[in-house]
């Protein structure tokens, strides 16, 4: 049997529904480079510039939820995309909004953590696992964007994603040890709200994956 072609994706600049996609998934995308960024800005405790980066991210996550809205509405219209593909586009489109979600509320908690007395150790591990996110990020576009010019090289970029979010896992776990070491000179409302941080960026990174083996199911169908 002839391999389903996702020629659609290629299609966005000819596709007003396409364009909106294409501008969602660069968003979505975006808010985890804020999240890294505002937390490299945490961990050397300059919080006006931690501040700044994730207003951005807040930002660019609303616009990823107007897209969703924009999108939902341009394919019950009946757009111009074969009724084959376009399931596929709207369980890409809420994965990635569940993505820019979790980035968010990751956001959200270091903005409250602002201030805090937190052991630099722990703000280096917020860095390393915003980085690894950013990395599975890039490894899931690069993957979506290969998923109808070269499903095998897309396939390559999911199993990345994969290895890439173990890695995040690794590094949550040792970070909750570190709540051993820590622990009694914590704040404990500070450590519930940093427990909550990095399960976020975790959940984070599991979207990446559960999108990416998504993908896979995509650019191998036959």
């Amino acid at each position: 049997m002839e391999r389903r072609s996702y020629n659609w994706f290629e299609q966005r600049r000819k596709t007003h529904v396409l364009e909106l996609a294409q501008d969602q998934i660069t968003k979505a995308f975006d808010t985890v480079t804020w999240l890294h960024k505002a937390s490299k800005s945490f961990a050397e405790k300059n919080y006006k510039e931690t501040q700044e980066h994730l207003e951005n991210l807040y930002k660019t996550e609303k616009g990823v939820d107007a897209l969703r809205t924009d999108i939902f509405m341009e394919l019950s219209k009946g757009a111009a995309i074969l009724a084959d593909y376009r399931e596929d586009l709207l369980h890409l489109v809420k994965r990635l909004d569940t993505l820019a979600d979790y980035t968010k509320d990751a956001a959200r908690c270091l903005e409250m953590l602002s201030g805090a007395e937190i052991p630099q150790e722990l703000r280096q591990k917020i860095v390393l696992m915003s980085g690894k996110l950013v990395e599975t990020a890039q490894a899931l576009r690069n993957s979506i964007e290969k998923m109808s010019s070269n499903p095998q090289e897309a396939v390559s970029e999911v199993k990345k994603v994969s290895e890439i979010e173990h890695a995040v896992d690794v590094e949550y776990l040792n970070t909750k040890r570190l709540f051993v070491k820590y622990g009694a000179n914590i704040n404990a409302g500070v450590m519930v709200i940093f427990d909550d941080l990095i399960e976020f960026i975790e959940q984070a990174a599991d979207m990446c994956a559960d999108t990416a083996d998504y993908i896979l199911t995509l650019a191998t169908t036959e």
